[in-house]
């Protein structure tokens, strides 16, 4: 029988897995996805209050649609022979979709060991865990990407944020369209900003700046910078600066490897690739899921086919911005604005237990946001 392997328990690796089991439909394949976690962790949502609230059990997603799950970390791919390695277990596959996603960027710089993030549900419960019974606390957010500013405005909420930019801007990677909303946000939920500097050493009651200054804080929250997950040095082909795999129009990868999320560098159009967020991970999970169990049973693929690009940045008590398109135009903004974020940020969440809706689901590949 054939094997449909996917790494990964992310969005892209869970739509992977449904896409690939309704193609399959009653034939005779198997799908298995191997992830360490019991757990979908929805990463947008992990700057909220709860984060134990942005987590979906894998096996109600699943288990309904016949796709077994190995609990387990991979730590190797072997492309000629057909193999992944995870927890040292050997596991053959006809079709491998790599969905491993990708990571926080650490530095390396003394004191490093203090920082706190939230690019995991560990890390987010730490911090959370941390400030929950401070009243008046001091927070540096280094970063003023879109995880930067989502947490240092929630967090703003309950006491002093000080944002860390190297960029003399804020939102460096947004450009020019929504700064002038986020600006004004910041400053009426008095964010500080230090702009074109950095953090040099984290010390026990705060942070060193490049230019020698002090910070006092109770916590130095890291959000600067994103990489792919290593497992892609051990997949042929080319990468980018993110080490994402440069795949074609199924997303293909190298041979019998297709690529999805944040692992994967696709083209949206004539000028421009996919970005590292859920917006590009679900659609590219089921493309891919799909095509990997279509080149086995002979079904036809299909090309990737995203919906038009779209941003909505979550600014606390000031509302949120929302933008279309790659110049970032806004669209909407404050009260507005967040009532598209809290959609979006619900509809992220996968069906669960039916297998017909999940299937369902797994076949609308394009689903454009209708704001």
């Amino acid at each position: 029988m054939s094997h449909v392997v996917i790494v990964g328990g992310g969005f892209a690796g869970v739509w992977s897995a449904a896409a690939a089991a309704r193609v399959r439909g009653d034939g005779d394949l198997r799908v298995t996805l191997v992830a360490p976690g019991d757990d979908l962790v929805l990463r947008p949502r992990l700057y909220e209050p709860e984060p134990d609230l942005a987590t979906v059990p894998l096996k109600r997603v699943l288990e309904p649609v016949g796709v077994r799950h190995v609990r387990a970390s991979v730590q190797d791919i072997d492309v000629d022979e057909h193999v992944v390695v995870a927890d040292g277990r050997p596991i053959g596959y006809d079709r491998l979709v790599l969905a491993a996603g990708s990571r926080l960027v650490r530095p390396d710089l003394p004191g490093a060991e203090r920082l706190f993030d939230v690019d995991t549900l560990d890390g987010a419960r730490r911090l959370r865990g941390h400030l929950r019974d401070r009243a008046g606390y001091t927070v540096v957010v280094v970063g003023a990407g879109f995880a930067g500013l989502e947490i240092a405005t929630e967090l703003a909420g309950r006491g002093r944020v000080v944002l860390v930019e190297k960029a003399d801007e804020v939102a460096p990677d947004l450009g020019f369209g929504p700064r002038p909303a986020i600006e004004t946000a910041l400053d009426e939920l008095g964010v500080e900003r230090r702009l074109g500097t950095t953090v040099t050493e984290v010390t026990d009651g705060g942070v060193v700046l490049a230019d020698g200054s002090r910070v006092p804080a109770d916590a130095v929250v890291w959000t600067a910078g994103m990489e792919a997950s290593p497992l892609t040095a051990r997949v042929p082909g080319d990468r980018d600066r993110l080490g994402r795999l440069t795949v074609d129009a199924h997303l293909r990868a190298s041979g019998d490897v297709f690529a999805a999320g944040d692992v994967a560098a696709a083209r949206m159009d004539g000028g421009h690739w996919t970005v590292q967020s859920c917006q590009h991970a679900v659609p590219m999970g089921k493309t891919a899921g799909h095509n990997a169990a279509a080149d086995l049973l002979g079904v036809p693929l299909i090309d990737f086919a995203p919906a038009p690009y779209v941003t909505d940045v979550d600014l606390g008590a000031a509302g949120a911005v929302y933008t279309r398109g790659w110049d970032r135009i806004i669209a909407l903004s404050g009260r507005e604005g967040k009532w598209v974020k809290r959609w979006l940020m619900s509809v992220i969440h996968p069906p669960v237990d039916d297998a017909g809706t999940i299937l369902a689901h797994a076949g609308i590949v394009t689903m454009p946001v209708p704001f």
